[in-house]
């Protein structure tokens, strides 16, 4: 069996937790492999909305069992907390013992160094997930595993925090004494071990001797990624789909069909470039119709008109498949809706990904808006200027598009 995969082809936020959801009925399995708690799935199910952050989106499907991957860096505040949410998770969520911990001190760290940057501070959630990367990276880290030893783990991050004094105290960082700190480690334990295992041998099982139908998602999107988004106004791991192989212990002959998720529009969260932003009253009525404010941190999402050049680069970069195309309703009413379809970089128009995207211009096509896409559950039963605008995507991105939304409902979704 392969795996299929779920993949953000832009500055995240574009749906994916949807998507995930009306999907994970058909599979078995639900794995996340890579972020943190700084990303956020919304999901409305029947009028009700959920917002998770490191539990895997099928969660909300009784029947799947949700992985969580080695490539996540996991806050066990955070998910003890979005555990609570639901009922009955032995069994149905697992935990790799190879992810690496976000603990509280990583959020402090990264609070006090966006604030010493000042102006030039990236926009980071100051939820501590590159500086969690950043010790993972450096060999310094702790995984998920050593949980199962709280006196042992405790052990070895105050021997950490007496080897970074220095740095703690040049940041104005308190921390927490051996006492305290056992207290808490002892406490995650106690929730978390049930849910700790391998979860790569796991997942090679499901593969390669049950027949499981696997279904992979990431976090954040492509515009995002450490090494092929807009850096270093990028988020601290690997968002692409080849990110998905190492962080859940797969290869890429394991991955079968690869889905990219992208809004009718474009949004950003945090600094950084955003080619197609809309600061104008356009811009703002995106945000008021399409309720653009983070999952996780509730800050307003910067707005603008869909990128193609970006989504033709981020669709190439990840292989897709095909597209979904998402709250496509949020653009209802509109009589005009413009397509970046090249930049202008130093007075020439490029129809390329540029290295730095902070001089670019973008160059639009304005097209036909329609009056109400919202709640179609047939392409048949779109307004013809909403049909023609799919049409176009599909052809300016080479992508063809499989899925469209045209509300938050889950049902409320066309399959092409």
């Amino acid at each position: 069996m392969k795996a299929d995969l779920i993949v953000g082809i832009q500055w995240g936020d574009e749906g994916k937790g949807k998507i995930v959801d009306r999907l994970a009925k058909e599979y078995d399995l639900v794995c996340r492999s890579q972020g943190g708690h700084n990303a956020g799935h919304t999901i409305w199910v029947d009028g009700v909305r959920y917002a998770l952050h490191l539990i895997p989106s099928g969660v909300l499907n009784p029947k799947a069992i949700n992985i969580i991957g080695n490539g996540v860096v996991l806050s066990p505040e955070s998910i003890i907390k979005e555990m609570k949410q639901f009922e009955n998770l032995e069994g149905r969520l697992f935990i790799s013992d190879k992810a690496h911990l976000n603990l509280p001190y990583h959020a402090l760290i990264d609070q006090a160094r966006e604030k010493l940057k000042g102006e030039k501070a990236i926009g980071t959630t100051g939820k501590g997930i590159g500086p969690a990367y950043s010790d993972k990276i450096n060999r310094i880290g702790h995984r998920v595993g050593e949980l199962t030893n709280p006196k042992n783990l405790c052990n070895s991050i105050i021997e950490y925090f007496e080897q970074n004094r220095a740095i703690f105290d040049v940041l104005s960082i308190q921390t927490p004494s051996k006492e305290q700190l056992l207290v808490e480690l002892q406490e995650y334990s106690k929730v978390l071990t049930p849910f700790i295992t391998d979860t790569t041998k796991m997942l090679w099982k499901a593969l390669d001797e049950d027949g499981k139908r696997v279904l992979l998602e990431g976090a954040q999107g492509t515009m995002l990624d450490i090494d092929h988004g807009t850096y270093p106004f990028v988020t601290s791991s690997s968002t692409v789909s080849a990110g998905a192989c190492t962080g859940l212990g797969l290869n890429p002959k394991d991955i079968g069909k690869v889905t990219g998720i992208v809004k009718a529009y474009c949004t950003r969260v945090g600094n950084g470039p955003f080619p197609s932003e809309d600061l104008g009253e356009e811009g703002e009525r995106i945000r008021k119709n399409g309720h653009e404010f983070g999952t996780t941190t509730g800050r307003p999402r910067r707005c603008g008109w869909f990128d193609a050049v970006a989504c033709r680069y981020a669709s190439r970069l990840n292989g897709c498949d095909e597209l979904s195309l998402m709250k496509l309703d949020v653009l209802d009413g509109f009589s005009e809706i413009k397509v970046c379809v090249a930049y202008e970089l130093n007075g020439e128009v490029i129809d390329y990904f540029p290295q730095d995207l902070s001089q670019v211009k973008p160059v639009y096509k304005t097209f036909k808006g329609w009056e109400k896409s919202k709640g179609a559950r047939k392409f048949e039963d779109l307004p013809i200027e909403a049909q023609e605008y799919v049409k176009i995507i599909q052809e300016i991105t080479k992508t063809k598009v499989g899925i469209i939304s045209t509300s938050p409902e889950r049902e409320d979704t066309i399959i092409l």
